[in-house]
Order: structure tokens, then C-alpha cells, then sequence
């Protein structure tokens, strides 16, 4: 029998394996952008209700009003300023499929924010997945489909956006792959650095990481998927978000 924190890491690494797997597609398959919005805009849709039905309702579960709260605004504002200073050094548009990101020639170390970026919005969905394995009941499957299902478009519409700016093959895909292990490595530390604190920790540590996926998406995702996909990215991103809810209800 597996580990359990063998388990949290090798989930960690399948759900951001699928970064990589996006990855390939958007730098080798030509996928029109209004696609590639409507997949982000489904990836977003999942997302929602990940972090609105699993993650904030286990946080208010397991700790409270208060825990959740604070740990909430907290991973919000932690991630909003790490997302600041990143995107004044050229990764502000690193989801996007078009011509939006920074060439190294146009903004000079924009390449290695582009992957810190990447790997600030991939750790707390990870760290979520290994936070799930607590309490001996399994891992979320909701949590690991979620997290899987959205991060196909990421990397799809992320890699295209690369390959425009001129970064070469070797540079995308490294960078995927560098932050699919590093989601099994986040997954493993969210289970084995919190298995033996206490409900309130748990639950604040869950409501961090649903407050900083949530600033994400607006700040990352969505921006891509209204701006591209136009009348139907609201109706794409309402499919994601019932797949989701209907794949919590079906775990629970």
C-alpha cells in the first residue's frame, strides 16, 4: 500500500502534470484563440466551484467563520502583491494566448518572471490537494479533477502565448515540466508540514489557498477568457463551474 504522503505527492504531480500536457498542445498544435479562450473560460468555471464548494466550505467546516475568513483575505492579499511585483517584471500577461506577453528583448528577465508567475499560480492548488489526504478519508477526487481539468488551458493558452513571444521549445516546456514536479513536491509538503496541526490551522491554510486561486483567476484567466471567447465565455465558464459541482456532489 502506498504512503499517504507518497500518495498526496504523486496526486500533486498528476494534477500538474496536465500543465505540461496543455503545454504541448499550445506550442505545437495551431488552436485558435477564441478556443483556447473558451477552454480557459470552461478551466476558470471549474475553479469557481472547486474553490467555492470543496475549499471554502471544508475551511468554514473544520474552522470557523474566523479561520476562514483571515486565511482567506489573507491568500488574496499575499498573492495580489506577489503578482504585482511580478507583473511589473513582465509576466503580467503570462495566461495569455495573443501577443501580449513580454519578448526577453522587450523587457529584459521577463522570462524567468513568466515562470515564477506560473509557479505562484500552480503551489496553492497543489498545496490543496495534499491539505485533502488529512484525516485518512482520501484524497478530493473533486479537487484533483478540478485542478487537473483547469490546468490543461493554462498551459495551452500560457505555451501559445510563449511561442509568439519567441521563447523556444526547450524554455516552455522546461518550465512546465520544472512546475508539474514542483505540484507533486507542494502536495507532498501540504500533507506532511499540516498533518499534525490542529482543525483551525487546517481550515485558514485551505481558505489561503482558495483566496489566492480566486485572485488568480480574475487577475489571470478570466481576463483571457472574456476578452477572446466575448458573448459565450459566460455560458462556457457556467459549464465548468456545474461539471465541478456535480463532480463534488458525486465524491462527497
Amino acid at each position: 500500500m502506498i504512503p499517504e504522503w507518497l500518495s498526496a505527492g504523486l496526486w500533486g504531480l498528476l494534477s500538474g502534470g496536465a500543465l505540461l500536457i496543455g503545454a504541448a498542445i499550445g506550442y505545437f498544435v495551431h488552436v485558435p484563440q477564441r478556443l483556447i479562450a473558451g477552454i480557459m473560460a470552461f478551466g476558470s468555471g471549474v475553479l469557481f466551484s472547486a474553490l467555492s464548494f470543496d475549499l471554502m466550505d471544508e475551511a468554514y467546516r473544520a474552522g470557523g467563520f474566523d479561520s476562514t475568513a483571515i486565511g482567506f483575505l489573507g491568500g488574496a492579499g499575499v498573492y495580489t502583491f506577489a503578482n504585482y511585483i511580478l507583473a511589473n517584471k513582465g509576466a503580467k500577461h503570462r495566461k495569455r494566448s495573443g501577443t501580449q506577453q513580454s519578448s526577453e528583448q522587450e523587457k529584459d528577465g521577463s522570462g524567468l518572471a513568466i515562470a515564477v508567475g506560473a509557479l505562484l499560480d500552480g503551489i496553492p492548488e497543489s498545496i490543496v490537494i495534499g491539505l485533502s489526504l488529512l484525516g485518512g478519508k482520501g484524497v478530493s477526487i473533486a479537487a484533483v479533477a478540478a485542478v487537473f481539468l483547469s490546468n490543461i488551458p493554462e498551459g495551452l493558452s500560457s505555451a501559445a502565448g510563449m511561442k509568439k513571444s519567441g521563447r523556444s521549445v526547450g524554455y516552455v516546456l522546461g518550465v512546465w515540466a520544472a512546475i508539474a514536479l514542483i505540484s507533486g513536491v507542494a502536495a507532498l509538503v501540504g500533507y506532511t508540514v499540516f498533518q499534525h496541526y490542529n482543525n483551525e490551522i487546517i481550515a485558514a491554510t485551505t481558505a489561503v489557498a482558495a483566496g489566492a486561486i480566486l485572485a488568480m483567476l480574475v487577475d489571470t484567466m478570466v481576463p483571457e477568457a472574456f476578452e477572446e471567447a466575448r458573448d459565450f465565455a459566460g455560458l462556457i465558464t457556467v459549464v465548468g463551474f456545474l461539471l465541478a459541482f456535480i463532480l463534488s456532489k458525486l465524491s462527497g
